[in-house]
């Protein structure tokens, strides 16, 4: 079951508290992301990773409308929970 993210807060560095829409929620160190650079280097910028917001319609969160992370993903590393089968191998 997909859950999209319906709130977003940031906590210090690279960590963000993110809540879904079955009400769990849970911090995610986005640094893990930022180390393997590509799209996610420009988020190294600080400025740039504190100005993101939440696609209601996607139900991700995103930065400049053109990076976002899995919302499967995320509710994986926020609830310590493992990915969907179909996401693993």
């Amino acid at each position: 079951m997909l859950h999209d993210l319906i709130k977003a807060e940031y906590i210090n560095g690279y960590k963000i508290n993110l809540t879904f829409d079955d009400g769990k929620d849970g911090i995610v160190d986005f640094s893990q992301f930022i180390e393997k650079g590509g799209v996610f280097k420009k988020l190294k910028n600080q400025a740039i990773f504190k100005n993101f917001e939440i696609n209601k319609e996607l139900g991700v969160i995103t930065w400049d409308g053109e990076i976002d992370i899995a919302p499967e993903i995320l509710y994986s590393k926020a609830t310590n929970t493992p990915l969907p089968e179909w996401m693993e191998s």
